[in-house]
């Protein structure tokens, strides 16, 4: 316990997370296990309270052995092109630290494939947002089918902003291309507005930019964007 404190920051830290991460620490070789993994973890560029967001998602991570976590690192590195010491490191490490190297090649390849990205566009999806690794092949495959298929962006424009693919497709994504879709089609918003910026901000704002204004000239907006949310689409989301 006296090891932990340091680590989570605080007793009130250490005990929110013990619960959620089943307390798996406190069961493990102190000496042998956890601190070897801990100053490794360090040595990949990791602080203690990004030590401690790992934990509580995967509170195995450090009750496994140092060899594992060095295995998982490397692949990080050779495969996904994310180095220690990244900004996106912890998120990589947190995606793929439980899978083979097989497994995690196959991701790679499944990537690839549904979006027909090359090895260097998935280098830059993977450093960017390593959590699209945790995406299953389904949830890709319907992200590839709307973004590319129904909103026609083109495969390299979301490489450089995997993030898209990190967000709802159903309570987001979906819903509010049909507003900027709309506002375009009636004049109401300029046709080379760009789709990321309107669905990497906030709902607050893409409300008070995209919603507000145009109660006036379009009364209904409000009622149909909140139906759009819950799978509910408007005729006049209908697009030729």
């Amino acid at each position: 316990m006296h090891y932990c404190l340091p680590l989570f920051g605080s007793s009130k830290n250490l005990l929110r997370a013990l619960p959620r991460a089943g307390g798996s620490i406190l069961g493990s070789d102190l000496d042998r296990v956890v601190k070897p993994n801990v100053t490794f973890l360090h040595e990949c560029g990791l602080a203690a309270c990004d030590i401690t967001r790992l934990y509580i998602c995967m509170p195995l991570l450090l009750s496994i052995s140092t060899e594992r976590i060095r295995t998982a690192v490397a692949c990080i590195k050779g495969l996904l092109g994310v180095p220690r010491g990244s900004p996106m490191f912890r998120h990589a490490l947190q995606a793929v630290a439980f899978l083979s190297e097989e497994k995690i090649t196959a991701k790679v390849e499944l990537l690839k494939k549904t979006f027909t990205w090359t090895d260097a566009e998935v280098g830059i999806v993977v450093s960017k947002c390593p959590q699209v690794l945790s995406r299953n092949k389904e949830s890709l495959e319907r992200r590839s089918e709307f973004l590319i298929s129904e909103l026609g962006l083109e495969p390299a424009y979301i490489a450089y902003r995997p993030a898209l693919l990190t967000y709802s497709l159903e309570g987001r994504l979906r819903p509010r291309c049909y507003i900027v879709k709309f506002l375009k089609e009636n004049g109401l918003l300029d046709h080379d507005r760009d789709y990321y910026n309107t669905l990497s901000i906030s709902e607050k704002v893409f409300m008070e930019k995209f919603i507000f204004p145009h109660k006036e000239a379009a009364p209904h907006l409000t009622q149909d964007y909140a139906n759009a949310c819950r799978g509910e689409v408007s005729a006049r989301f209908s697009f030729t």
